[in-house]
């Protein structure tokens, strides 16, 4: 962020970069320019209001004139000065929704993980600013909400994945004075939600899964599948996994989806580990050694396929290890504990047990995985 007096000239000849920049104007405070990765140049004022800082577009620098943009950053400022609250309100009501949602991602990007981050955008992108685009944030509503969703009925899964980012972005809307309190119009969808798309391993399933893996001994990706099944964690774990993160027969997760956790090994799960070459500082490392290996998904389901097991995926791997911790005797909270879990009733999501997967999965993980252990 630089602090320049605004004039015409400078704000044409500014230039955009990899991500938003914006520059102050020391003329008048709290106005400024801000230019997105796409060149996009729009005002703003940034204005104390009832002890909340707001941010306000003015207008697109592109086709507003600056002695107009700055007379109207004057009014808005005034506004706020006053406590005119309704024409300070009037101003942020009619600011675009795409301006409010890059807003609101810039900030959350400081809690989300880069991986949450990533997959919001694309749910932004994808289901969201088609039908927003360009609507003040301050004229949508429940209903306007509950026509989207409805829209998106044929991809139940990407709806209910849409519906939580589009929440966050009109509840942060509210905390940065867009629209008013308790006016959040997407707090009444229903969401599809699929039913028994979970599912676990049988007994019968897993000695399958276990012989074809034996068949795929010395592949890398190979041994991270079996590590899944062994050890129940998240594929991002396993294959962000670095050698110093394994040591005294546990997994050390720095930056795992709840927080730093402690994975506790099986004798099986360590004799994977032990059994791999440590050529990188990756246990599962790329062809080129500097980064973690690709490819896992595509190589699951050649090795689903050879299995039989042309339903599962790879998450349903995490499944199945809660599922026969639990036949074996532990308890919600110890399973939530392996899994890393912070809250209960996640766990209690991962518990699917079947009558007939009940008799027979009566063994443990590693003999049915054919993983002997060691001492």
């Amino acid at each position: 962020m630089a602090n320049r007096r605004l004039t015409q000239r400078l704000i044409d000849t500014l230039t955009p970069g990899k991500s938003v920049r914006e520059t102050r104007d020391t003329e008048l405070r709290g106005f400024g320019v801000r230019i997105l990765p796409s060149g996009r140049k729009s005002y703003f004022v940034h204005a104390q209001s009832g002890g909340r800082r707001t941010w306000t577009k003015v207008g697109d620098a592109d086709t507003m004139p600056l002695a107009d943009a700055r007379d109207l950053a004057r009014s808005s400022l005034a506004a706020s000065r006053t406590g005119d609250q309704s024409r300070l309100s009037e101003i942020a009501a009619e600011t675009p929704f795409e301006d409010v949602a890059d807003a609101v991602f810039r900030r959350q990007s400081r809690q989300w993980k880069p991986g949450t981050l990533e997959v919001n955008r694309n749910y932004l992108k994808n289901q969201i600013l088609p039908r927003f685009l360009g609507q003040p944030i301050g004229a949508i509503t429940g209903a306007d909400v509950q026509e989207w969703f409805a829209s998106l009925r044929s991809t139940p899964a990407a709806a209910d994945r849409a519906a939580p980012v589009l929440s966050v972005i009109m509840r942060e809307a509210e905390t940065l004075g867009f629209r008013p309190e308790g006016t959040n119009p997407c707090v009444k969808i229903r969401r599809y939600r699929r039913r028994g798309r979970e599912r676990f391993l049988s007994r019968e399933e897993t000695r399958r899964l276990g012989t074809v893996l034996k068949l795929h001994e010395g592949h890398v990706l190979a041994a991270a599948v079996k590590l899944l099944a062994l050890t129940g964690c998240r594929k991002s774990e396993i294959m962000t996994l670095q050698w110093q993160d394994y040591r005294d027969g546990h997994l050390f997760l720095p930056d795992s989806k709840t927080g730093p956790r402690t994975v506790w090994l099986s004798s099986a799960a360590r004799a994977v580990l032990d059994d791999l070459p440590r050529r990188s500082v990756w246990v599962f490392p790329g062809r080129a050694g500097t980064g973690p290996a690709k490819g896992l998904n595509i190589y699951w389901l050649a090795l689903r396929k050879e299995a039989g097991l042309r339903d599962v995926r790879l998450h349903d791997l995490r499944h199945s290890y809660a599922s026969l911790a639990l036949q074996a005797g532990e308890t919600v909270p110890t399973i939530g504990r392996l899994l890393g879990h912070s809250k209960p009733e996640t766990t209690l999501k991962y518990i699917h047990l079947a009558d007939q997967a009940v008799r027979d999965a009566v063994d443990a993980v590693a003999p049915i995985l054919g993983g002997e252990g060691r001492p």
